[in-house]
């Protein structure tokens, strides 16, 4: 079951539906934090996460991806606005949708890395793990590049 809200002309929506693969694929592809993720891996992260899509005028402008057990714990991941339309407040609309989805309320813990609007997240309630030896990562950084 999807769940949506509005705000002026603007909806997010999680019904997988309505994601336009082109354009998060268009847009992560040349992130910073994705770049060159081929088409595939972007459809099977999408295909395997509760998906937020941000649209206005039923086209997508944004989106966001939750990766969770839906019980205790979600990782937030892959969050844009397209630039035409940043700087008007979506992209905390768009998070803050991620925190009051009905299916993610039991969750005790949300992680985000970024290193991109750390004031935005920081409005919306998320703290920065700043604890010597509390996070930990395994990254292959090359992934997405050809011929690694």
């Amino acid at each position: 079951m999807s769940a949506q809200w509005e705000q002026e002309s603007y909806q997010v929506s999680t019904d997988p539906r309505r994601l336009d693969l082109d354009i998060i694929h268009g847009y992560l592809t040349t992130s910073s934090w994705a770049a060159g993720i081929d088409r595939e891996t972007v459809a099977l992260s999408v295909a395997n996460s509760l998906c937020f899509g941000l649209y206005h005028q039923a086209r997508q402008i944004g989106f966001a991806r939750m990766v969770t057990d839906f019980a205790t714990f979600g990782y937030l991941c892959d969050v844009f606005v397209l630039p035409a339309h940043q700087g008007s407040g979506l992209g905390r609309f768009l998070v803050e949708c991620t925190i009051r989805h009905p299916r993610l309320q039991r969750l005790r813990r949300q992680l985000l890395l970024t290193s991109t609007a750390p004031w935005l997240y920081q409005k919306i309630g998320y703290e920065p793990i700043n604890r010597q030896d509390y996070a930990w990562t395994f990254v292959r950084k090359d992934i997405y590049q050809p011929g690694a």
